[in-house]
C-alpha cells in the first residue's frame, strides 16, 4: 500500500534481563519487556501521577542480538526504532487462537541504542543508507568514553 508507515520509537528501561532463543534455523533471537512510563500531576489533589506501559520486543537481527546478550540487563534503558506487528497463535490448553502485539527489530531501518545509567554504550543501528559489512549489516558506535570490543 503506497502512502503507509508502520514505524514505532520508544524510549525505556527494560523489566527484565533479555531473553535469548534458538530458533528451528539456528539463529538467535532475543525478546525484551519494555517499559515506558508517563507521568502528571493530577489537577483535583495536586498528587503526582504515574502510568506505565509494558511493550514486547523482538529482535531477529543477529548482530542486535548478540550485543544485546552481551550488554543489557534488567533497568537498562534503551531506544528502539522497529514496526509493530500483531502475531496470531493458539493457546495450546484452551486450543483458542490469540494475539500478541510486539515491535519487531528485524533487517535494515531497525534501531537499537544503549542509554545511560549502569548499562550504558552506544547505539546499534541497521539503516538502509549504510553498505553491507556483516550479513546482517549491523553498524556499532559509541559516544561514551567506555570501549565496548564487539
Amino acid at each position: 500500500m503506497a502512502g503507509s508507515l508502520n514505524k514505532v520509537l520508544l524510549i525505556g528501561r527494560l523489566g527484565a534481563d533479555p531473553e535469548i532463543k534458538q530458533m528451528v534455523n539456528g539463529k538467535s533471537v532475543a525478546r525484551l519487556s519494555l517499559a515506558t512510563s508517563q507521568s502528571w500531576k493530577d489537577k483535583n489533589t495536586g498528587e503526582k501521577k504515574e502510568k506505565t506501559e509494558w511493550h514486547r520486543i523482538v529482535v531477529f537481527n543477529e548482530g542486535l542480538v548478540n550485543v544485546i546478550q552481551q550488554y543489557l540487563k534488567k533497568g537498562a534503558q534503551i531506544y528502539v526504532e522497529g514496526q509493530l506487528t500483531t502475531r496470531k497463535w493458539k493457546d495450546e490448553q484452551s486450543g483458542q487462537d490469540k494475539y500478541s502485539t510486539e515491535i519487531v527489530l528485524q533487517g535494515y531501518n531497525t534501531t537499537l541504542t544503549m542509554l545511560g545509567g549502569g548499562n550504558s554504550g552506544g547505539g546499534i543501528q541497521n539503516d538502509t543508507t549504510q553498505q553491507n559489512n556483516i550479513e546482517d549489516s549491523s553498524q556499532v558506535s559509541n559516544d561514551m568514553d567506555d570501549e565496548i570490543p564487539f
